[in-house]
């Protein structure tokens, strides 16, 4: 009796153990499964994020022959983010391009740049497509802060020039005029350019509508200063802390912008390559509308001085080299000054400097939040 009543209790013990176990198992195996699964997408989405990569990198292979013309051919870009941008501004310091790259956007390509604007001088004879109003504005908004283009200009404080807006100490009559401009939706898609922008970007970005894309392009340094040097008299010391400032402005100013990065050396290799790519960028990165037309060789042919990229093509006779940076070569120059006088040890210290910056803009270390920007005193 005893015996069968054990019996009674153990066999369902054992089913209700039995059917447990098998239980776990297939929860188990289940969970399993789903581990699998989450990797094996994890690695698909790793993959097609790496050939996503590999066809942005191809993008540089934009050009090709068809039926004897040249086109520009882009893959599609992936999106900095959804924000529709009704226009860009474009950031250089002084006589780094800037001009005839914004020219051959404005007048190759029909973005709209306004007006009136600063007419043609003898040292930029085909015109600076620069908005008068805002150079007007940035000047004033500078000077209450006692900062010229070229001089105090890491001193700008972009919101000391807010208060001054809001008090009434700066006068905003220029900027009244030309704001509205920037901020009609009718003019998209605009284009505005003032090498000053790279020191007050801030504060214009408090008075858009909306958030523009960036254009940022730069030059040799020992270019501009020679540049500066022959247009204001200025000597390569002046010249080469100005480039420090206003390319180390232009990036920290405009961080947390959509950018599209141009150079120069590159403009002079290819413009009309180099011109199209960056307008094919803002349009399927930064989200700014499509220009009207195409960049085409005649313009390219009318805007772009052939001795300029002669000049760069042309093999000179190696002065020595100073440093090196990776694949970066920091070449000897001609100082202004007498061998181990105190000026040319501060010029050579401020051309090593901007060297230094301009190798790691080659290479793209400069754009990173974190880089670390030489002091200049």
């Amino acid at each position: 009796m005893v015996l069968c009543n054990a019996i009674d209790f153990v066999v369902p013990l054992f089913i209700s153990f039995f059917l447990i176990n098998n239980a776990i198992k297939v929860v188990n195996s289940a969970f399993e499964a789903a581990q699998r699964a989450f990797h094996l997408r994890q690695k698909q989405q790793q993959q097609e994020q790496k050939k996503s990569g590999e066809e942005v990198d191809e993008s540089r292979n934009y050009a090709k022959s068809q039926n004897g013309e040249s086109v520009v051919v882009r893959p599609p870009q992936r999106r900095y983010d959804d924000k529709q941008r009704k226009g860009f501004v474009v950031l250089g310091m002084h006589r780094s391009g800037t001009s005839m790259l914004s020219g051959l956007l404005v007048q190759g390509m029909g973005y709209n740049v306004g007006g009136p604007l600063i007419q043609p001088a003898f040292d930029n004879e085909k015109g600076f497509f620069e908005l008068l109003p805002i150079v007007l504005q940035n000047d004033e908004f500078m000077m209450k802060q006692h900062i010229g283009w070229s001089y105090n200009v890491i001193n700008y404080d972009y919101q000391k020039a807010l208060e001054h807006k809001r008090t009434g100490i700066v006068k905003f009559k220029e900027g009244r005029r030309g704001l509205p401009f920037l901020n009609n939706p009718d003019n998209s898609p605009w284009l505005q350019k003032d090498p000053r922008m790279c020191i007050t970007l801030k504060t214009w970005l408090e008075l858009l509508n909306s958030e523009p894309a960036v254009v940022y392009t730069y030059r040799h340094p020992l270019e501009v200063a020679l540049s500066l040097h022959h247009r204001e008299g200025f000597d390569l010391q002046h010249g080469l802390r100005l480039w420090i400032i206003y390319n180390m402005r232009a990036i920290q100013n405009s961080q947390d912008l959509c950018k599209v990065y141009s150079s120069n050396e590159k403009m002079l290799a290819n413009p009309r390559v180099e011109v199209q790519r960056i307008s094919d960028e803002l349009t399927h990165k930064c989200n700014v509308p499509s220009p009207p037309r195409n960049l085409s060789q005649e313009d390219v042919d009318v805007f772009v001085d052939p001795k300029l990229q002669h000049e760069k093509k042309k093999k000179k006779k190696s002065p020595g080299i100073l440093e090196q940076h990776g694949d970066c070569i920091v070449p000897k120059y001609d100082s202004m000054f007498e061998p181990g006088s105190p000026q040319q040890i501060l010029e050579e210290k401020l051309y090593r400097k901007a060297m230094r910056i301009y190798c790691d803009l080659n290479s793209g270390i400069a754009y990173s939040k974190d880089y670390e920007w030489p002091s200049i005193d």
